[in-house]
């Protein structure tokens, strides 16, 4: 514990911050603002700051629920790969979407310190999740890519079951196959129904850790737990995006369906 306030110091005197790097997100959005074509810019405010969401409402005549996606480390809620596809495509399949501006770290910073941002992602989301149910919407499902996914992994390991609905993993990672990983812990937490989703060709830490995971839910018991592997896929599902999320809709309108809501 004597070594605590050195490695503070050290890290603080490297530039890298326990705490989300805030002026980076507004550059983010100024970057990103006017590259958004479909959906609305909105802002939500968790930890005292304000922060960027894309909200696309469902383009069908009923709405089955909506969706909240998180990106992964380097991303932005508009990310020409994986979130914005997915983010448009249920949409227009009848989920209204909310793609959270996450957390980031200094553009330099290792990924260790992108990790020790997760906790705060959780208030990110309760405050997507609050905007939701305002707008009448009860059936609400998270989804997260790579670290986004470790992030909506955490969140609903520390709460009752009730918010969420159903939970899409997609390129989840466990550090290891040890019984005090993180990621697995938190997989033996979950009661919803996940859905893990990666490609054959993702990153090795992805597909080595893909039995551990699968072992992490049926020791705990959910059966409501699927894991698939998409051929020809790498990490950011490059060209795949149709496959992605004509996969994710199927398993949505399985798992999490038939919900109304008032619009």
């Amino acid at each position: 514990m004597r070594h605590a306030l050195p490695i503070l110091i050290l890290l603080v005197l490297a530039g890298y911050s326990l705490a989300a790097d805030y002026s980076r997100e507004a550059r983010i959005r100024e970057q990103i603002e006017d590259s958004i074509l479909i959906g609305e810019a909105i802002t939500l405010r968790a930890n005292s700051h304000d922060f960027l969401a894309i909200h696309t409402q469902a383009d069908t005549p009923q709405t089955v629920g909506a969706a909240i996606i998180l990106h992964g480390m380097g991303a932005d809620p508009n990310r020409a790969t994986i979130i914005r596809p997915l983010r448009v495509d249920l949409a227009e399949h009848g989920w209204t979407t909310l793609s959270l501006q996450m957390p980031v770290a200094a553009s330099d910073a290792p990924p260790s310190a992108w990790r020790r941002l997760i906790p705060e992602a959780g208030p990110r989301i309760d405050a997507a999740i609050a905007l939701l149910k305002d707008a009448g919407i009860l059936n609400i499902v998270l989804i997260g890519h790579s670290l986004g996914a470790d992030m909506g992994l955490s969140y609903l390991a520390r709460q009752r079951p009730g918010a969420i609905r159903a939970f899409v993993a997609i390129g989840l990672s466990a550090s290891g196959n040890t019984p005090d990983d993180s990621v697995l812990q938190a997989i033996a937490k979950l009661k919803i129904p996940v859905f893990d989703i990666f490609g054959d060709d993702d990153l090795p830490i992805v597909r080595q850790t893909a039995r551990a995971r699968r072992g992490a839910a049926r020791k705990a018991g959910n059966t409501q737990y699927r894991q698939i592997r998409i051929d020809g896929a790498d990490h950011f599902f490059s060209d795949m995006d149709d496959v992605l999320d004509s996969r994710i809709r199927a398993w949505l309108h399985k798992t999490a369906n038939g919900i109304e809501i008032k619009r």
